[in-house]
Formats: structure tokens, sequence, C-alpha cells
């Protein structure tokens, strides 16, 4: 078969892919759809992200749906023909984190498209991918394959909303309407918050935001004095979803926060300085929140039962063999939101 595989910055390649049978609890599905992740494009642009780099060619792709092709022995709640999303994480299932029922911190994760580890686990951008059946969830009926594969990042966003606990009446921040921040406005307005603010710097993510369910949508660089109402009083928010992994964003969202309110941090650009000041004097409690484990499933229960609608976010759907304009059309944040590959 044919993946989608990058072997350096920038050199992003169709190869020739292994094909494995699906061994005893396992099911190979013929992927119809991949969502391009942030972490694809840090591996597209810069070989990798942090510390994390390409030590060998590595398929990308870890926001995949498909129809199971066919099944290894041992399983009866699957069969080939049903539609589904494949969950890119496989916890160790063994370790002390994923006994303690924290499976997102497992110390032996398998996650796919990932150079976490060495072997790098090999992504779902390819015509095939043989997974463990518990990865592999169906979808509803009603639900195409494009909405499917938005899945991941729909649980990454959940679970930041557990984060944060209880949202109900509370007045919400978003900082930053990539695809992450966007999908936090989602989550936002299903979780009851009475006012949702999204920022960013560019107007087109902002347009989405607004049909998501933003209450405003404001740029931070032309109508930052927009912005100044929600100063009054040591603040008015209750609630930071910081989604653009920028230190400037985090900054100035403090001076918007209410003492004693919630930030739960992203996204992810690198170290950045904490005015460590600020979050005493207004007792602001800072949260990380790092992929999900139950959310997965629950984001497809949300989208396939229509209590969400995640389709404005959308782009593009380009085929896997024009992979590079797919990656480069997804890199422009003035021409796309969500871009995928189909297969």
């Amino acid at each position: 078969m044919r993946a989608v595989v990058i072997h350096a910055p920038h050199d992003l390649r169709i190869d020739s892919f292994e094909n494995p049978a699906p061994a005893p609890h396992q099911v190979r599905v013929k992927i119809a759809a991949g969502g391009i992740c942030g972490s694809d494009l840090h591996y597209y642009h810069h070989g990798g992200f942090g510390t994390v780099r390409i030590r060998e060619p590595m398929a990308l792709g870890h926001e995949i749906s498909g129809t199971i092709a066919d099944a290894g022995s041992g399983i009866s709640h699957l069969r080939p023909g049903m539609r589904v999303a494949v969950n890119p994480s496989l916890p160790c299932g063994q370790c002390s984190y994923c006994r303690e029922g924290m499976r997102n911190q497992c110390t032996d994760m398998r996650f796919l498209g990932s150079a976490m580890r060495f072997p790098h686990v090999q992504g779902g951008f390819r015509e095939f991918i043989t997974v463990d059946a518990s990865q592999a969830i169906p979808i509803a009926e009603r639900l195409s394959f494009a909405e499917a594969a938005m899945a991941e990042p729909f649980a990454v966003c959940l679970h930041a909303g557990r984060q944060a606990g209880s949202l109900l009446g509370k007045r919400v921040l978003v900082t930053g309407c990539g695809p992450i921040g966007a999908l936090m406005v989602v989550v936002a307005r299903y979780g009851g918050a009475a006012e949702i603010v999204a920022t960013d710097i560019a107007e087109a993510p902002l347009a989405v935001a607004r049909k998501l369910g933003a209450t405003q949508a404001i740029n931070s660089t032309t109508d930052a004095a927009a912005l100044d109402p929600y100063k009054a009083g040591k603040g008015q928010l209750d609630v930071l979803f910081e989604a653009s992994g920028n230190q400037a964003a985090l900054r100035s969202a403090l001076d918007l926060l209410r003492p004693g309110a919630v930030i739960v941090q992203v996204g992810l650009g690198g170290e950045v300085t904490l005015p460590i000041n600020t979050i005493v004097a207004k007792e602001l409690q800072l949260r990380g929140t790092f992929r999900f484990d139950p959310e997965f499933e629950l984001a497809l229960r949300l989208m396939g039962e229509g209590l969400v609608d995640l389709k404005p976010l959308l782009s593009a759907s380009v085929p896997f063999e024009s992979a590079v304009d797919a990656f480069e059309l997804a890199s422009d944040r003035s021409r796309s939101m969500k871009v995928q590959l189909t297969f």
C-alpha cells in the first residue's frame, strides 16, 4: 500500500508501505479520511517539536477514520464493513498510571504518528492500518468520515474542558482560534458557559469561532480596546483556555481574569516565563491538560447524536497523493482551519 511519509523537514513523500494482516484481537482499517494536526505540521516544517525529532522515515497522521477491511480472531463486536474512527492512543494497561485510571499518562504509550519513541510509532496517513481492536470505535450512520476524523482533536478539547471543572454559567476566554481553540469554543458552549470570548490575531479563524458559538470574537491586534471592559474590578472572566501557546497571549489574558479564575494551558509553543506575582496575587489556578482517554468515545457520541456540529471547521479535503499541497494549505491560517487528506 501507499503512505504519506516524512523523511526530513519539507521532505514529504508517498511511499510504498507494509500492510500487515491483523493478528488476534486486531483489525485492519481501510482509511477514508485523515486530518492534518499541528504536530504533523511541526514534523513537516521542522522535523519535530521540542526535543522530539524524526530519526527514521515515519508515516504521519493520527486523526483518522475508515472502514474495517478484515479482523483477526477473538473479536466479536467488530466486523468487516463497519465504519469506525481510530483512537490513536494505545496505553499499556500495566503501568502505575494506567492502573490508577490515568491512561493518558501511560509510561509506555504507543501513539500513532509519534517520534517520541524509537522506533517511531508509524501514523495513520496510509491506505490501510492494522490496530488493536480497542482502538476501532464504530461511528453513527449520520456521521461522515470527515466528521469522524475530528474525534481526536475534539477529545483533546473535551479533556481540557474537564480539567477546568464545571463551565455552567461561567464566563470563558479562549485565546487562539486555530482548530484546538475553535473546538474549545464548542466545548465551552456545550458545557453551558454564559459567555465565550474568543481572541486571535487573524480574522479568518475568528469568523469560524463565531459560527461555533463564540459570544464575542475579538482581534487582539486591531481591536484590543474591545477587551478593556473585562479588566474592570480585577477582571471579569472565570476560565481561560489558552490555545495559542504564545507567552504574550497568556500574559495579557491574566488582566481579564477575576481572582480565583482557572487557567487551562492547552496550546504548546515552547517554554514561557510565567508572571508569578500576578498568579499569586489573584490566586489564579494554572492547570495542564494532556491528550485524552474516555473523551474519544464521548466525542464520537456527541457528534453522532447531533449534539455538536464540527463541520464548520473543515476547510478542505485533498487526495493524499497531493499531500504536500495539503500540508502547505494547512500551514496557511488565512486560507484554512482543518485540512484533511482523503484516501
